[in-house]
């Protein structure tokens, strides 16, 4: 199991794709894979956070969490990785500014679904991300219409790729995003926590 910093060179083009992970399961590794394939990744970080700020309800033990995530994802060009615990970030703001300074030269791409796509707009300084690294919005169950139109949505509808451009989204200087249609998966973290498939709180 490779532990430590990602390796990546200046010109690639890395999908970072953050959240609680509580727990992964079988929807993220999809929208993972498709956006290897769809985005021209060179690869895809899951930045498994300590925490999610906007839940009042704390989630596993990181070390659970980056274990399961490590089983559910197996793919070469995915790096499963505390680096929110590493830096000290909790906010998305604050780990792509540190990031970018760290991986000099490297193109970001910020990968959500769009279900947080809906609730951007509660984000700590949501704006700044959207400045920061291109976003690449990828489908989830019934939350399209929700998501496109969010406020973050109408915020920044001058810098959206149309549909046949999405692919280029990693290529963009950002503001600029795209929503990107693909396969849907109906996995949930919530639904197989309600089932008592995941341990409380850690």
């Amino acid at each position: 199991m490779r532990t430590g910093w990602p390796v990546a060179r200046a010109g690639q083009r890395i999908g970072l794709l953050g959240g609680s992970f509580d727990p992964p399961h079988a929807g993220h590794a999809h929208i993972t894979r498709e956006a290897l394939k769809r985005l021209g990744l060179d690869a895809v970080w899951w930045l498994v956070s300590p925490g999610n700020p906007l839940k009042a309800r704390a989630p596993a033990s990181l070390p659970l969490r980056l274990a399961a995530a490590r089983a559910v994802m197996r793919h070469p060009r995915v790096r499963v990785s505390d680096i929110e615990a590493r830096l000290g970030t909790r906010a998305t703001v604050a780990t792509l500014a540190a990031l970018v300074a760290r991986y000099p030269g490297v193109r970001f791409v910020w990968l959500m679904g769009a279900d947080n796509l809906a609730g951007f707009h509660r984000w700590d300084r949501w704006q700044a991300i959207m400045q920061q690294v291109p976003v690449a919005v990828l489908a989830r169950p019934g939350s399209g219409l929700k998501a496109l139109g969010s406020r973050s949505a109408r915020r920044f509808a001058g810098a959206r790729l149309p549909a046949a451009a999405a692919a280029l989204v990693g290529r963009r200087r950002p503001p600029a995003w795209a929503y990107v249609v693909l396969p849907l998966s109906h996995a949930s973290s919530t639904a197989l926590r309600a089932r008592g498939a995941w341990p409380a709180a850690g």
